[in-house]
């Protein structure tokens, strides 16, 4: 039992270091100050915030750290390159000390890498010591990445509102103070054994928990985030936002009753194994047994199954069975070509770059969930250039605590599986359509105090679900044993889609400054109107709907691996819980 209380330590140290070390989403909260002292153009900007998510391109570095050094000196290593990166960008913007721009661009480089390094730390913590349930692990701990900046804008009301600076300030220093504070409970880290399947759905109810409490503090930093008068008030808040992120420790007291709650509440949701990914390991070995069975035993008898079984379990990329529409056949022989024969199939990295629905996947991703962080990296300028210079601080709350519901709700479609079964691809194409709403909504009613506040948290909600939900996709469709590499590949699309988008709204930008009111700080020059990012939410939420088709296609092309995959788990449950009956 002390392990058991250990390990939830463990879950709760990274809960705090993911809901820290968010710190790229407040880069908007000082970007027209770091504008302002470099005097540099909105071009030159946009680079800066390319740089921060570059770092995810060399996030391959913490693994191989991880090969030479124990998890904790990792963890510093994170928390030291932050405080470089950061602290250094502070003095700078404090006028302390002055920089050239390509000096400040690789601390904004270093800073980036730093999140990643702390993302693989809480990755191998989740995975080590929840392995039956590290997928809710993960969608737990992911979550609270997105909050960090809400709970940044907390803390800069609380010490001093006026400073924009400071966020670089908390952004060096509250990860370091904050991996000293896991230190303890990483070090102690129990021996993990193998768990029976009435302790992992009773891990599965305590996450249910977890995930309710963690939506009381995205609701809690919504409601009071911004809505701050004085700096006492703040504080106070403040205090109230931590003892939300302490208050999970109380989880190894609960773990002690978790058989009564059990009980109690377990037959409500009908939990089985891991509720966050849908393709357990279990299951999926068992699956591709029945696929290869029922392949196997229709060459040897030929009319065994019918032929849309067939169609369902075989390549398209071979011929199709005979069809009695020829004006249908065309469009289902492109439709079809390449499909994915079943679920967690792997796919090497030579394999993946050649597969058209990773494409389709990539595309998703690239014109949907970076066009938002892009977005939250423009916030500062766009509230600057509307006028709503004083809502900064309530719109990057409002993106940073939406972006967390979002993740939150990535796992909602699991525990309602046993009630509503729907492919997670056909929710990823669900999750995009506020996308495109929120970006033509802001085109045209930018002026509306009220559609920038609603277009902000469509476009959070939205890019914070395929935030969270992106690696249990990849690990569905192109192998869990791959998920690592595949990943990688795919989130390539971030820096990639940070510069094109960004330079195209700098560009944009800058090429309307003569159009509405001219202000000019230093060398560095601010557009004001409706016009300086009109062109780029048409052309932002165009790109949004090429996303969201590409999407469709994904979820059509991929949904009868899905439902052949649920229906072979719907056969061997069955056994599975007599088996396990027979046992007890």
């Amino acid at each position: 039992m002390a392990g058991q209380s250990r390990k939830w330590m463990v879950l709760v140290a990274v809960i705090w270091i993911q809901a820290f070390t968010g710190t790229n989403f407040d880069f908007s909260a000082y970007s027209s100050e770091m504008k302002k002292v470099l005097g540099i153009s909105q071009v030159q900007l946009n680079y800066l915030a390319v740089a921060s998510d570059m770092g995810k391109v060399f996030g391959w570095s913490s693994g191989l750290a991880l090969m030479y050094f124990p998890l904790w000196m990792v963890l510093f290593m994170a928390a030291f390159m932050g405080l470089f990166g950061y602290g250094i960008q502070w003095l700078v913007i404090c006028n302390v000390i002055s920089l050239p721009y390509i000096l400040v661009f690789f601390l904004c480089l270093l800073a980036g890498c730093s999140i990643c390094w702390f993302n693989t730390v809480c990755f191998v913590l989740c995975i080590k010591n929840f392995p039956a349930n590290r997928a809710l692990a993960l969608s737990l701990t992911v979550s609270y990445n997105g909050v960090s900046a809400a709970l940044y804008a907390l803390a800069g009301d609380a010490i001093s509102a006026s400073s924009s600076s400071l966020y670089l300030l908390l952004n060096s220093l509250v990860p370091l103070i904050v991996s000293i504070a896991a230190l303890v409970p990483i070090l102690r880290q129990p021996s993990v054994d193998p768990l029976s399947p009435e302790a992992v759905r009773s891990d599965s109810i305590m996450f249910l928990l977890l995930n309710v409490l963690a939506v009381l503090t995205g609701v809690y930093l919504l409601l009071f985030g911004s809505n701050t008068s004085d700096t006492s008030t703040s504080r106070l808040l403040l205090g109230g936002a931590i003892f939300l992120l302490v208050f999970p420790l109380c989880v190894p007291g609960v773990v002690y009753a978790r058989r009564w709650f059990h009980h109690t509440v377990h037959s409500s949701f009908q939990l089985r194994g891991s509720g966050f990914i849908l393709v357990d390991d279990d299951d999926l070995e068992l699956h591709k047994r029945l696929v290869s069975r029922e392949t196997s035993y229709n060459n040897l008898n030929g009319s065994s199954l019918s032929n849309d079984e067939v169609c369902e379990y075989r390549s398209s990329s071979q011929k199709l069975c005979n069809k009695e529409e020829d004006g249908a056949r065309c469009c289902e022989k492109m439709m079809e070509k390449d499909q994915l024969v079943m679920l967690g199939e792997e796919h090497p990295a030579h394999v993946l770059v050649g597969r058209l629905d990773f494409w389709l996947y990539y595309i998703a991703y690239f014109c949907g969930g970076t066009i938002g962080l892009v977005y939250s990296n423009n916030l500062g300028q766009i509230a600057q250039s509307l006028g709503h210079s004083s809502n900064t601080t309530l719109l990057l709350t409002l993106y940073s605590s939406f972006s967390f519901f979002g993740r939150l709700l990535s796992a909602a479609p699991d525990y309602v599986r046993a009630k509503f079964y729907f492919a997670r691809t056909g929710w990823l194409t669900i999750a995009l359509l506020p996308t495109p709403v929120a970006f033509f909504l802001l085109a045209a009613l930018s002026n509306s105090t009220e559609a920038l506040r609603v277009g902000t948290a469509l476009i959070g909600l939205s890019s914070g679900f395929i935030f969270a939900a992106a690696v249990s996709v990849t690990s569905e469709l192109f192998g869990p044993n791959s998920v690592g590499v595949n990943h990688n590949i795919l989130i390539t699309n971030i820096p990639i889609g940070s510069l094109i988008y960004g330079v195209l709204a700098a560009v944009i930008y800058d090429g309307n400054v003569g159009r509405g009111l001219k202000l000019m700080f230093s060398d560095s020059v601010v557009c004001m109107g409706r016009d300086c990012y009109f062109l780029t939410f048409v052309w932002w939420g165009c790109l949004s709907v090429v996303g969201l088709v590409c999407s469709l296609l994904l979820f059509i092309r991929t949904k009868h691996a899905y439902d052949a995959f649920e229906r072979n788990r719907a056969l061997v449950e069955p056994q599975r819980n007599w088996s396990s009956n027979s046992i007890a």
